[in-house]
């Protein structure tokens, strides 16, 4: 086991080298079964954090994101959180006000983030798979840039079925009701 964990440390600090030596605007930390966003990551990006505008974290075990994550990458323009155990989002995530796309599909939110309705630039929002019922259909209508939110896969209220469709200027895409995930 410990050398399972010293694989994935080394795994991780060759992907951020990788990023600062090549000035990449991505950092790919993907699958690196991280339970949480490591602390001496900020240290080493410090001088490059404006110019990372694409985080994936896709298919970690994440079950938080700091407020510090949020304000560090604050040039953020897409964000893949998908497959950890995510079940809300820091306030702090108002900071992305450059962020275009994100990903929270196979997580764990029971709420819909809200914080998402007030970044400006917000395009695309994909939750599918978690555990949603209820939507802020007026504060998703009321956002500018807002082209598409997919909530397949969540067990969202009749209500938000009926109320959603005639406000949104927006591809909203849902199952039909009572469709639930399939089994991994």
């Amino acid at each position: 086991m410990l050398k399972k964990m010293g694989e994935a440390v080394a795994r991780v600090a060759r992907k951020v080298n990788e990023t600062v030596e090549s000035g990449s605007d991505t950092l790919d930390l993907a699958e690196c079964k991280l339970v949480s966003f490591p602390i001496g990551i900020y240290k080493v990006l410090r001088n490059v954090t404006d110019q990372i505008h694409l985080i994936t974290l896709a298919n970690n075990e994440l079950k938080s994101l700091t407020s510090k994550f949020m304000t560090t990458f604050c040039q953020l323009r897409e964000l893949h959180l998908e497959g950890n155990f995510l079940h809300r989002l820091p306030n702090e995530v108002s900071t992305l006000q450059h962020l275009k796309a994100i990903d929270l599909s196979r997580n764990q939110f029971r709420d819909f983030p809200e914080q998402l309705t007030t970044l400006p630039a917000l395009e695309t929002i994909n939750l599918e798979e978690n555990d949603i019922v209820d939507v802020p259909v007026e504060k998703l209508a009321a956002m500018p840039a807002l082209r598409s939110i997919n909530l397949r896969c969540n067990p969202l209220s009749a209500e938000v079925r009926v109320i959603a469709p005639p406000l949104i200027k927006f591809d909203m895409l849902m199952s039909p009701e009572g469709a639930r995930a399939p089994p991994p």
